[in-house]
């Protein structure tokens, strides 16, 4: 099953937010979130990882009815069904069986952050821990994609175990097997920081039109600084070894050599691919 959520905005606070905004700027904004919502969600599901849980978790209820004949059945499909992907030599080592996708976008400007981390850090000054999570909670602009997989370097194996008590007439150990591979399922929750998918797109849209719009270019170059210190200001980080002040530094360069009509391609191409490399790197992985 797939699901995907997205933030409802206060209708008052859109209308600030976008009072005085560029259409342009907040169109690609806009784009760069639902772009990667929908990647997300297309996220592909393993057919045959998918029918090999549903057979697992019919033999299991099969076992607790005393149906040891139908149990066994529906091991064998699930064997069946992952001998299917175990034979694929480019099978990933988790396989999807669930995804939720969920977006929180933060609906504010850097004024508003640092305001709110003032008033955090005066709430738990006062030992005021509800108020400070409070704070702190909305303190989020991502996209959150929870995945539940299959570890397919294990499950297939406890799955030919089940098997083999069964054949044995060992229900009761085929049993707490069963039991056992079902609790083996991986979540895996991906963050996307939001304010850094934004300057990524606004720097790829001023690339395509630097050379015939200017005006507009810098509008995007400097909005993506803005989603950056955002980005900064909300506690996102990347392994990589570039950094948020080296990038506002790159976008800064061009902008100057774009007020004065220098030739800005290769700046750009260095600004994007580091860019990319930060945004891909800032996306953390948490396995339970």
């Amino acid at each position: 099953m797939k699901k995907i959520v997205s933030s409802i905005v206060v209708a008052g606070l859109l209308a600030t937010s976008l009072c005085g905004a560029d259409a342009k700027t907040e169109n690609v904004k806009h784009n760069a979130v639902v772009n990667m919502e929908n990647k997300a969600q297309s996220t592909h599901l393993i057919k045959e990882a998918v029918l090999a849980l549903q057979y697992t978790n019919d033999a299991y209820i099969y076992l607790k009815s005393k149906n040891k004949d139908k149990a066994l059945i529906s091991l064998k499909k699930a064997i069946g069904e992952l001998s299917v992907v175990l034979n694929n030599p480019k099978a990933p080592y988790l396989l999807p069986v669930n995804v939720d996708v969920e977006a929180v976008e933060y609906i504010g400007d850097i004024k508003n952050i640092s305001n709110q981390v003032r008033m955090a850090k005066v709430e738990l000054a006062k030992g005021h821990l509800l108020a400070t999570r409070t704070i702190l909670n909305s303190l989020r602009s991502e996209i959150d994609v929870k995945a539940v997989n299959i570890p397919l370097a294990t499950y297939p194996d406890v799955i030919s175990l089940a098997i083999k008590y069964l054949n044995e007439n060992k229900v009761k150990e085929a049993t707490d097997v069963i039991a056992m591979a079902l609790n083996t399922l991986v979540t895996t929750n991906t963050i996307i920081p939001i304010p850094i998918l934004k300057a990524n797109e606004l720097v790829m849209e001023a690339s395509k039109i630097a050379k015939n719009d200017k005006k507009q270019a810098l509008k995007y170059l400097e909005e993506s600084k803005k989603q950056l210190k955002m980005a900064e200001l909300l506690g996102y980080s990347s392994i990589s070894n570039t950094t948020y002040k080296s990038l506002k530094d790159k976008i800064n360069n061009i902008e100057s050599k774009i007020n004065n009509n220098k030739n800005t391609e290769s700046f750009f191409n260095e600004l994007k691919a580091k860019l990319e490399e930060f945004k891909n790197k800032a996306v953390s992985v948490i396995s339970k």
